[in-house]
């Protein structure tokens, strides 16, 4: 059994598979059946308690103590879907995910072994959550773990993928009764003037909204080691191009100390699919373009920048990893002040902003990482981690465990 991390991925060996979703509260588990570019094809692609059967997808209704199910045998999904999503929302109206850990269980659908399991980490305002991903690639089946949040619920999900969802037909009000024509009647003798009626109370101010995850509506966001901010601004991703900026300085009594700053892109598999340094300054046909290595790390500002063009991005790169590493050997003991800011290509602003705190005396560093997300946008969080590295090649792997 392997317990799986966000973005990690494990071959089948069987062809059929049961994904279950349990939690200290009753779940609604459901699975969409997705096409190439992340869509449903109609609604007959979204498998849930109303609708239990689709090609190759069956959903059991929880029994027994186990909860509700998502069966997939691949053996029946048509061709032309690329992968089949199991989603799970809370059924209590206005509960949250907070304080609650779902788990999701992969099992043979035939013996019931467990293959692997998931519980998401840092569930907080999210009333549903995309839990794993059965996908195909280049003609194996394999399992993702995700672990992606919505806070408008499962009709989020549905709406993200294409389903539709239809909203409740206002009920219409009441014609008002006919009455007969009343009697004629005295003229009615003058009242004595009153004072106008005070004016209403002003409406009360809306209640806020449901927390989501944090955007970048409240201006630069500083995070912390393992945060993560959606890079979306005023309900948008961004679409336009924004820079890197690494820096660092040597520790006090230290040499000039020379390090090298890269970008490596990974596709949906955590496979490599390029990389951006010193000796490569652009990539992706120049959606990802380096400033050039900077051999001292002394002097203030940014000592270099990665330039990404969030549009060009090709729709294989599912997520990018920043990374620093030292290629002369020099361990970053010796660095002070070591940091990352994401920044507005065309304006300057700071945007994100991840300060390294601490020191190891190893010779690289994941500075942070961008994870595109099924709706189209991105997360980008704060990674932190040190490992033993001198060149990009050595950085492939820990940068791929990271995703």
């Amino acid at each position: 059994m392997t317990a799986m991390t966000p973005g990690s991925n494990i071959p089948l060996s069987v062809a059929r598979v049961t994904v279950d979703v349990t939690a200290p509260v009753r779940l609604d588990v459901s699975g969409l059946l997705l096409t190439a570019d992340g869509k449903v094809r109609s609604d007959d692609d979204f498998v849930f308690y109303n609708q239990p059967n689709g090609p190759g997808v069956t959903h059991r209704a929880a029994a027994g103590g186990t909860g509700d199910s998502i069966t997939v045998d691949t053996t029946a999904v048509p061709a032309d879907i690329d992968k089949i999503v199991v989603t799970a929302s809370l059924d209590a109206p206005g509960a949250t995910f907070a304080g609650t850990e779902p788990t999701a269980t992969v099992r043979g659908a035939d013996d019931g072994s467990v293959i692997a399991t998931f519980t998401p980490p840092r569930l907080g305002p999210e009333t549903a959550l995309v839990t794993v991903e059965v996908y195909r690639r280049a003609g194996a089946w394999k399992v993702r773990a995700v672990g992606q949040g919505y806070a408008n619920g499962l009709a989020g999900i549905a709406t993200d993928f294409g389903v539709s969802v239809e909203e409740p037909a206002p009920v219409a009000a009441p014609a008002p009764p006919v009455q007969a024509p009343a009697a004629p009647v005295a003229p009615p003798v003058q009242a004595p003037p009153v004072a106008p009626p005070a004016p209403a109370a002003p409406p009360a101010p809306a209640a806020p909204a449901a927390p989501g995850k944090i955007n970048l509506d409240k201006g630069r966001v500083s995070l912390q080691k393992n945060q993560t901010v959606s890079l979306v601004k005023g309900g948008r991703p961004l679409t336009q191009s924004v820079k890197m900026g690494l820096g660092w300085e040597p520790a006090y009594g230290s040499k000039a100390i020379d390090l090298d700053a890269s970008v490596i892109a990974y596709g949906p598999s955590r496979n490599m699919i390029d990389a951006c340094y010193f000796g490569k300054l652009q990539i992706l046909n120049g959606a990802i373009q380096h400033s050039g290595d900077n051999l001292t790390g002394e002097g203030s500002g940014d000592d270099e920048v990665i330039t990404v063009h969030m549009g060009g991005l090709p729709a294989e790169v599912s997520g990018l990893v920043f990374t620093v590493s030292s290629f002369s050997g020099q361990k970053f003991t010796q660095v002070a002040k070591a940091y990352c800011r994401l920044m507005d290509a065309q304006t300057g602003e700071e945007l994100v902003r991840f300060d390294l705190t601490g020191a190891e005396p190893k010779t690289g560093v994941l500075m942070c990482k961008f994870i595109r997300q099924f709706s189209g946008e991105w997360e980008m969080t704060a990674i932190g981690e040190y490992v033993k590295s001198r060149t990009v090649r050595d950085l492939v792997k820990p940068g791929a465990g990271a995703l």
